[in-house]
């Protein structure tokens, strides 16, 4: 089984670093601090990065198909223009709650999560968004809404709800899923499956909070590459750079006494695999 290592691409002492998407039109990798309520972009050709603040914490940024982007934010959704102007897509707060992580599906909707800042099961749930800020729920009653991914062509998708230790899987039925069904389930010792992505061989990444691994899944849900880490918090991962073939991954500090010092970085395992071309959210 190939165990690859993995470098460093950005350091960092983010609390809760997450969310990493490869934003194609500016050659940059996107990913968040959700709880130091930061927006953060890498260029891995220049070594460049930018900051931006948000007034709420941000579960996740996307890019959008006009420039800019789309976030998850503790109260709803918003979009940022690109000279840097906001606006409310979908403004729910809910005391107690916030986003989490959130994908952009092959039509262009954005999924997003949500979660109760105390985890309590049931206090989150997952809803599309339309371009038109139009909402669907997906799944209600779910404790923390994570990592969400489609197979290359678009049948599947691919559902994380943190504290049952499983990725689901469900059949698309247009623009909305099927029943979840068991797709893995990571052991007790492995920790807890987080963020994923999915490649174009079809198989499945997932980051292990409290494990310190990122692991690969055939579509038949065989484990076939491990990559250990030297953080115990990863919490996700996404394909970026040249042809899609370098694995970045985001990692946290946050409920560590004497976290690690590469808690918060990001890291990067060169030449991983080959991901999928990221759609932009279309609205």
């Amino acid at each position: 089984m190939s165990r690859p290592a993995a470098d460093v691409a950005v350091p960092a002492a983010a609390e809760l670093g997450e969310g990493p998407t490869w934003d194609a039109a500016t050659e940059r990798l996107l990913w968040v601090d959700i709880l130091g309520s930061r927006v953060h972009t890498y260029d891995p050709s220049s070594g460049r990065r930018t900051v931006l603040a948000t007034e709420q914490h941000v579960g996740a940024a996307k890019p959008r198909a006009g420039g800019g982007l789309v976030v998850n934010l503790r109260d709803g959704v918003g979009r940022y223009t690109p000279d840097g102007a906001f606006s409310w897509l979908v403004h729910d707060p809910v005391p107690g709650r916030r986003g989490n992580d959130a994908a952009i599906a092959p039509d262009g909707s954005l999924w997003a999560g949500t979660m109760r800042y105390d985890e309590a099961p049931g206090g989150g749930h997952l809803v599309r968004v339309a371009p038109d800020g139009s909402t669907t729920e997906l799944f209600a009653e779910v404790a923390v809404s994570n990592g969400i991914g489609w197979s290359p062509d678009g049948t599947l998708a691919y559902y994380v709800d943190s504290p049952t230790r499983r990725i689901d899987v469900c059949r698309m039925r247009g623009h909305l899923p099927g029943p979840r069904r068991e797709f893995i389930t990571i052991e007790q010792r492995g920790g807890f499956p987080d963020g994923l992505t999915v490649d174009a061989e079809g198989c499945v990444w997932v980051a292990l909070w409290d494990g310190a691994q990122i692991r690969r899944y055939t579509p038949a849900g065989t484990l076939d590459r491990v990559i250990d880490l030297p953080v115990p918090r990863p919490t996700a991962c996404a394909f970026g750079g040249p042809g899609l073939r370098d694995l970045y991954i985001t990692t946290a500090r946050v409920g560590h006494h004497r976290p690690h010092p590469l808690a918060g970085s990001v890291l990067v395992v060169p030449g991983a695999g080959e991901g999928l071309a990221g759609t932009p959210f279309a609205g």
